[in-house]
């Protein structure tokens, strides 16, 4: 028992304890770090937009193999290697035997390892279990992946201590003699500082019985009489200063230098990495927050936070996102007033644009012997997962329909990554229709949709938004900054075969001859909540009138050609219209437009995240058209959530739950608030539509979810369990969920009902 208790004593007042406690007492910011980043790899933080993949499935040349998880591995060494320097300066002198022995501060690093040690055990861990559940890696690929980081870490900590001990020996002798002068002459105030706190470790020494030594053996502390010299504690100080801010430099010199030529793949390294090389940065400023103003470390760190946010007012760090083809430096941009938006609410245009379409109507009736049934398409937004929902749905109609349904279908409407899935087959149809494409039945159409678009956009935020936001480039005569969104639209035109990359103007004319069905976007204009009607086509109609009855009636959006025309409205490029659809908050910045006041434009899913509003309304502006030329109208509502979901018990809620409630309530149902305006909206119609309106949903509920004898608790476990992430990225078992969904019970009887009144639309 005696043993025992002088084992655990040994134990708890040893180095790599010690330290560990010392961490949790004094170093909480540090640990936040480390605690931020187990978060992430763990799927406690980010897991519902897709951010853990990036750590665990790291892309690098368009590719998971080796060198991914080998720069993985290597900037975890330099997150670990500055968390050590830090600590190191922070709390080096409160155990000052280990200036006493060989090679203090590797000594010191050391004991210091548990943190870093204990995170990546963890990481390699979840690697392996992210990789067998999700992407269904082999044995010998994950051996390789483990390899990588191992390898990464191992190189990246051999460089590091291989420059401390040649500093050690060479350049702490010639040179930091000249920066200790240097250091009297500039810094005295700095110098005071540091041995005050030196001083004070002095007398405050933490009890610590044994350390383990270089050679990784337990070692009894040696008696440390004579250590407390001035010039050497100096020297100590300067040298490990001088160490951490080279170290720092060079850091911020390789993110300049890959933002600089990240045009080259092989600059490209994995967003997680990126992420983590800014972290480290963050860690240094932690450190020297907390050297440099010691108590003060937080009010310090309050009034730097209040003279950013006054910088940001002044417009000083003021950054705007732009939709590349539009001319921002005309000096007369359009204005955006109350006055404005209703002179463009006049009978006479709406006429004339209604008339207009009318004739891209009559065109696509021109394709039927007798009357068809008019289909539209609304798709719900969802990131890449609703993209690659919707055009798995669409290709399944469509070959059920032995392709008769995309002939029939006169309009698709939506929001975010359905719409682009959406966008993406309709292109396949036309370049298949004009003979541009052979195969459209090609899996590797699929494929590419369901690539990665997420380390990009990452990627671009960390070293050209906050770095390198200078670098230009051109397009449709303008130059715009190769910022995050100039990053998705190109990651995204890579991922669609470049069939994207052209202007809004080029959609005219294959609408107007009814080649393709056409296709409104409605992003949210964020300055006042209403909508931004997007088409090649003149679509005033799309707004409410203001009448004479009721003068004082908001309108309800613009159309986006009319009001911005003086800016080359038309010249917009496509997939800047996609992104502007598709702005998610914090990954697809907003979209800054030419006017006065400049608008910022939102997600199209803030106002309608499933299209059906806008479909209604088109149905409503040409009823009478479809009365005298249609069977009857079908509207296909394509989603990637399921719509009467179970209600989930609010049990053992938090103090915080509980004070966030009323809030978080409302973000909780804000798609089901829209299924209820929607579905009313739809009823209506159906009140004032002459022909008979069928409305079909396809919905993404995995398998798993729909089976009848799962209990509540169990379905909410294995929706968290299997619903594929809202992300622009997917892992392999989300891709074949979303493709097995297909084949659920619903989801055929809502194919079978499409294709049954298809052909009751051919056959009339």
């Amino acid at each position: 028992m005696k043993q025992i208790k002088i084992l655990a004593e040994l134990l708890w007042y040893s180095l790599p304890v010690q330290l560990l406690l010392n961490h949790f007492k004094r170093n909480q910011m540090l640990l936040l770090w480390w605690v931020f980043l187990f978060a992430i790899i763990s799927g406690n933080f980010g897991n519902y937009l897709g951010v853990p993949y990036l750590f665990l499935d790291p892309v690098y040349l368009d590719d998971v193999g080796f060198f991914s998880f080998l720069a993985m591995g290597a900037v975890f060494a330099g997150l670990s290697m500055i968390f050590h320097i830090t600590s190191y300066i922070l709390d080096g002198p409160r155990f000052s035997f280990i200036g006493t022995v060989s090679q203090p501060f590797f000594t010191f690093s050391v004991n210091n390892s548990l943190i870093p040690l204990s995170f990546m055990i963890a990481y390699m861990v979840l690697v392996v279990q992210y990789q067998i559940t999700n992407e269904f890696t082999e044995g010998s690929t994950l051996l390789i992946y483990i390899l990588g980081i191992i390898t990464g870490f191992s190189l990246m900590t051999i460089a590091f201590y291989v420059y401390i001990r040649f500093t050690n020996k060479d350049i702490f002798r010639y040179v930091v003699c000249k920066v200790d002068e240097k250091l009297k002459e500039n810094i005295t105030v700095t110098r005071a500082s540091a041995m005050k706190k030196l001083q004070l470790a002095r007398k405050r020494q933490l009890r610590v019985d044994t350390f383990i030594d270089r050679n990784f053996d337990f070692r009894k502390v040696p008696n440390n009489e004579g250590f407390y010299d001035k010039a050497t504690i100096l020297q100590v100080f300067d040298q490990n200063h001088l160490n951490l801010v080279t170290v720092e430099l060079v850091l911020f010199l390789i993110l300049l230098f890959i933002g600089v030529f990240n045009d080259y793949p092989v600059f490209q390294i994995p967003a997680a990495a990126s992420t983590v090389i800014l972290i480290t940065i963050f860690v240094m400023f932690t450190g020297a927050f907390s050297y440099w103003f010691g108590s003060w470390a937080g009010t310090a760190a309050l009034v730097l936070l209040f003279v950013v946010n006054f910088m940001v007012q002044q417009n000083v760090l003021e950054k705007t996102y732009k939709a590349y083809g539009l001319n921002y430096s005309v000096e007369e941009k359009p204005v955006y007033s109350d006055k404005q938006i209703r002179s463009m609410t006049k009978p006479a245009m709406f006429r004339k644009d209604s008339l207009e379409t009318v004739e891209i109507l009559n065109n696509w009736r021109a394709k039927f012997n007798r009357p068809p049934k008019m289909i539209f398409v609304c798709v719900s937004g969802g990131g890449q997962r609703a993209a690659l929902w919707s055009y798995n749905v669409l290709d399944e109609i469509d070959h059920q329909t032995s392709g008769k349904f995309m002939e029939q279908t006169m309009l698709i409407t939506g929001a975010s990554g359905g719409l682009i899935g959406a966008a993406y087959f309709r292109e396949l149809i036309y370049q298949q229709k004009i003979g541009q494409l052979e195969n459209r039945d090609d899996p590797m159409f699929r494929e590419q949709l369901g690539r990665d678009n997420l380390n990009a956009v990452i990627f671009s935020f960390l070293m050209n938004d906050l770095f390198s936001g200078w670098r230009k480039f051109e397009y449709g005569g303008y130059r715009y900054a190769r910022d995050r969104g100039f990053s998705f639209e190109e990651q995204l035109n890579k991922n669609t075969g470049k069939l994207f990359d052209k202007s809004l103007h080029a959609f005219k004319e294959p609408e107007q001859q009814a080649l393709i069905p056409m296709m409104i976007l409605a992003p949210t204009i964020v300055n006042d909540g209403r909508k931004l009607y997007i088409s090649p086509q003149h679509i005033s109609y799309m707004v409410n009138p203001v009448t004479n009855n009721y003068p004082e009636e908001k309108v309800t959006g613009i159309e986006f050609q009319r009001f911005f025309e003086s800016v080359g409205g038309e010249d917009l490029r496509f997939l800047s219209a996609l992104r502007m659809n598709a702005t998610f908050p914090y990954i697809t910045p907003n979209v800054t437009l030419p006017s006065e006041p400049a608008l910022e434009i939102m997600d199209a899913g803030v106002n309608d995240n499933f299209g059906i509003s806008d479909a209604v309304r088109f149905m409503f502006v040409f009823r009478e058209w479809i009365a005298r030329n249609t069977s009857g109208v079908l509207l296909i509502s394509i989603r990637d959530s399921d719509k009467n979901p179970e209600v989930l018990p609010r049990n053992s809620l938090s103090l915080f739950d509980r004070i966030t409630l009323p809030i978080s309530t409302i973000y909780q149902n804000f798609e089901s608030m829209q299924d209820i305006t929607n579905d009313t909206q739809v009823e209506y119609a159906n009140s004032w539509m002459k022909v008979p309106f069928d409305r079909i949903d396809i919905q993404y509920i995995p398998d798993e979810l729909s089976k009848e004898n799962l209990s509540v608790a169990d379905s909410l476990r294995m929706e968290n369990a299997q619903r594929a992430s809202l992300s622009w990225r997917l892992t392999q078992r989300e891709k074949e969920s979303l493709l097995r969904n297909l084949q659920t019970e619903k989801n055929r009887n809502a194919f079978l009902q499409i294709r049954s009144i298809v052909q009751e639309g051919q056959a009339n």
